[in-house]
């Protein structure tokens, strides 16, 4: 045995899950999400090809990106596998809004959030008169991918 020190550098990575999980492209399904160039996207159009003698069936993908709304279309063989995005939807309790950004509380865990920005257009119109209105709502963020968005709001039913 030597007496040498040696020194090992290990590099740490995240220990949560991951963002996506791979899908066979035929599995997919139309209002499914599915990842294109880079971006989580909701399935709104697919159809199915045959190619030719020996080629494989293609499948045709047209989805908008669940933060963007813009369209992206792919086309992949229904034999590969694409990413598909783990979205989860949590409900938060409104409070208020600063800057920008929603003040928000989860009545489950009892923690407040933030980061979240106030969107724009029609939603983020709705969100300010309720709030000017001094109604009770609560609003479903949608995560993806390490982004998060409003995606929804809803009037409390308890009032």
């Amino acid at each position: 045995m030597s007496d040498e020190q040696h020194d090992h550098t290990f590099e740490s990575t995240d220990a949560g899950a991951s963002a996506t999980v791979p899908i066979q492209c035929s599995a997919l399904r139309k209002n499914g999400f599915v990842v294109i160039k880079g971006r989580p996207c909701k399935i709104v159009d697919m159809s199915t090809s045959k190619t030719g003698k020996h080629g494989h069936a293609k499948v045709h993908l047209v989805a908008l990106d669940i933060f963007t709304q813009k369209k992206y279309e792919d086309l992949c063989p229904s034999t590969h596998n694409m990413e598909v995005p783990i979205v989860r939807k949590t409900e938060y309790l409104l409070l208020g809004e600063d800057d920008g950004y929603l003040q928000l509380f989860d009545e489950s865990s009892g923690d407040t959030k933030e980061d979240v920005r106030l969107p724009d257009g029609e939603l983020g119109e709705r969100i300010r008169k309720a709030l000017e209105a001094g109604r009770e709502i609560f609003v479903v963020v949608q995560k993806a991918m390490g982004e998060e968005a409003v995606e929804s709001i809803k009037d409390n039913k308890a009032n």
